[in-house]
């Protein structure tokens, strides 16, 4: 199962072209992510079906965690949604065709999530404290949606002045 499993990431990342040179000559982006339509067409027909559960289960929790790294309030939302699907899947209140269909939507979700920054004019970073502020609700109806993207904007910008390396406490630093 794990080298089917790896058999299947590994398809679905390959990519011959440079991204850069897609920059240099104005063409779109191929989807090179690891949830592309192409890798969840080809596990929602694999023939053995707990295969295809077990690679999404698998693929899911790591794009999850990946992706908590940065925006932890998604991260925590798309964890719920996967592990709800999972219980609901041990508990045998869904058949493997179900959890599969449930794990495909949720791919998607994730998928969707990522284009929103470009949708709502946010850098990734600014997405992260945006859902961070919006995830208290009385703030949204308080502020609205474009006062909390400009807090967004402007935490980012703020952090990103203010960042750098206390040398004080690098042990690198320290031993020169």
């Amino acid at each position: 199962m794990n080298s089917a499993i790896k058999e299947l990431v590994s398809k679905s990342i390959a990519n011959e072209e440079s991204i850069d040179v897609f920059d240099a000559v104005e063409i779109k982006r191929p989807d090179i992510s690891i949830l592309s339509e192409d890798l969840l067409t080809e596990v929602r027909d694999l023939p053995q079906k707990n295969l295809a559960y077990e690679v999404l289960r698998k693929l899911l929790y790591d794009e999850i965690k990946i992706r908590s790294r940065r925006n932890l309030i998604k991260g925590k939302s798309f964890a719920e949604m996967l592990e709800r699907a999972i219980n609901e899947y041990k508990n045998r209140g869904i058949d493997t065709v179900q959890v599969i269909e449930e794990l495909l939507n949720l791919a998607k979700k994730i998928s969707e999530a990522d284009k929103r920054g470009e949708e709502i004019g946010l850098s990734e970073e600014e997405v992260a404290f945006y859902d961070a502020l919006a995830d208290n609700e009385s703030a949204v109806d308080v502020l609205g949606n474009e006062t909390l993207k400009l807090m967004a904007a402007k935490l980012v910008k703020i952090i990103r002045q203010n960042a750098g390396v206390d040398w004080t406490l690098r042990k690198t630093s320290r031993q020169r």
